[in-house]
């Protein structure tokens, strides 16, 4: 059994309702969900220090719960000083919420075959923003750190098990797609934070820590 802090623990139950509720549609858990994971967010007082922290080159990607029908996962992602993501897609549905420091996402189209790919624009999180993405309306993009000085931590839930998803990555200067899955940084531990949320309960301090794992660049190495 995981015990998970009070506020996630709502968040969650939360999530598994609107879940229930929407059967599938996509509109529906983006417009309710970002709402959510805005209040989740809002607060700064509930992720658990173990999944706060970084790894000097790689971004950590810890997941924080697993839905058991697959609907859905909950990822806190954590940013190094500088640290970035290569461009990539997702496949799923995702909303991201940004919790401490700064995120700067850089979203990128297609030109023709073997040609560059084209910057959409750039949009800056900083604490409590929101955002979301759909494959239906564009998901590929590159993620940073917005600073170089500090450590930035965004919270994601996607529209599966993202850890598990078969996706993609991109080389910018030409589009030629390179697969990948991403894993976890805590995978010791995955077992037990994916199940029914009837097992969920509030946690306690003192929890043992969880391996530290890589981030997706060295997954792709």
């Amino acid at each position: 059994m995981h015990e998970y802090p009070e506020r996630l623990k709502q968040f969650l139950q939360a999530f598994s309702r609107l879940a229930d509720d929407a059967e599938g549609d996509e509109h529906r858990i983006i417009s309710s969900g970002s709402k959510l994971l805005a209040d989740l967010v809002r607060h700064d007082d509930w992720l658990p220090e173990r999944y706060s922290l970084p790894h000097p080159q790689y971004y950590q990607q810890y997941l924080l719960y697993a839905d058991p029908e697959d609907r859905f996962s909950v990822v806190s992602f954590v940013w190094g000083p500088g640290q970035e993501t290569p461009v990539h897609d997702h496949t799923v549905w995702a909303i991201i919420g940004m919790l401490r420091g700064g995120e700067r996402a850089e979203s990128f189209e297609f030109g023709a075959s073997g040609e560059a790919m084209r910057s959409l624009g750039v949009q800056l999180l900083s604490p409590g923003m929101v955002e979301s993405l759909s494959p239906a309306t564009g998901d590929t993009h590159r993620v940073s750190n917005q600073y170089k000085d500090r450590v930035s931590i965004s919270i994601h839930v996607y529209g599966g098990n993202i850890g598990r998803i078969s996706r993609h990555v991109f080389n910018s200067t030409n589009g030629v797609p390179k697969p990948f899955t991403s894993g976890y940084s805590n995978e010791s531990e995955v077992g037990t934070l994916t199940g029914g949320l009837e097992k969920v309960t509030a946690t306690v301090e003192g929890a043992p820590s969880v391996a530290t794992g890589l981030g997706l660049q060295d997954r792709l190495g």
